[in-house]
């Protein structure tokens, strides 16, 4: 880390990216000080700042939701960059499953993340000059770290990200063909891409909520309630030990 980058007398800062505003309304909940930050909504967002104990002392922490699809989380991810310059960026949400050894509620950690309907030979040629993206090594030793204490089954796995909704057994298996992933989604390739771009470790934690195989319209009346208390917990416990 630079110091033209960071300011070396400062608190560490993370900013978590959520799937759902009862997530990020848990998470506000475990900040010390929390507030809504009203400069947010000139880029459509609603970003909650507070504070926690870290393992090495305070940490700052914004967070919000982040939006579906590819292009709302990229600007959210950037915009979170450029106004907070985060010290890791932190992305949870939920998935479909695509790995017959995993079951709902288990947990994929991206550790490696793909386009599935992007051609990448193209895209590359721009910095950071790579195909497929990572999820930082100690954010996901910590993420591991905090799924264990927790109970919760998990992997470090590869993730698809697609700008539509796999929801049938024909597009299960093409996506699968494709990229060998272990859960399809519709973010986690953008964010860790938006955040290789300006050199922010990031993290992408995906829990499972679905066999890739359930209609939308279906899907999107789905009680998450438990997810999101899960969520907020998981990734709080995750900055507690930056």
């Amino acid at each position: 880390m630079s110091e033209g980058n960071r300011e070396q007398d400062r608190n560490q800062m993370v900013a978590i990216i959520g799937a759902m505003d009862e997530e990020v309304a848990l998470i506000a909940k475990g900040l010390g000080g929390s507030a809504h930050d009203g400069q947010s909504a000139r880029a459509s967002l609603d970003v909650v700042r507070g504070s926690l104990q870290g393992a090495s002392g305070p940490i700052q922490v914004v967070a919000t939701v982040g939006g579906m699809g590819t292009v709302n989380i990229a600007a959210t991810a950037q915009y979170l960059i450029d106004t907070y310059r985060p010290d890791a960026v932190i992305f949870s949400g939920i998935a479909g499953n695509l790995n017959k050894d995993l079951h709902i509620n288990d947990v994929v950690l991206g550790g490696t993340l793909r386009y599935l309907d992007t051609d990448m030979r193209m895209v590359a040629q721009f910095a950071p000059g790579t195909e497929e993206f990572h999820s930082d090594p100690h954010l996901l030793d910590l993420a591991q770290q905090a799924l264990d204490r927790m109970g919760i089954k998990h992997l470090v796995g590869t993730i698809a990200t697609g700008n539509y909704f796999v929801d049938s057994p024909e597009k299960t298996a093409q996506v699968k063909a494709e990229t060998g992933a272990d859960a399809v989604e519709m973010e986690g390739a953008a964010v860790c891409h938006v955040a290789a771009r300006n050199h922010v470790p990031a993290l992408v934690i995906r829990a499972l909520s679905d066999n890739a195989d359930t209609d939308y319209e279906v899907f999107r009346e789905f009680d998450i309630t438990e997810y999101a208390d899960t969520a907020a917990r998981l990734v709080l416990n995750i900055a507690r030990g930056l």
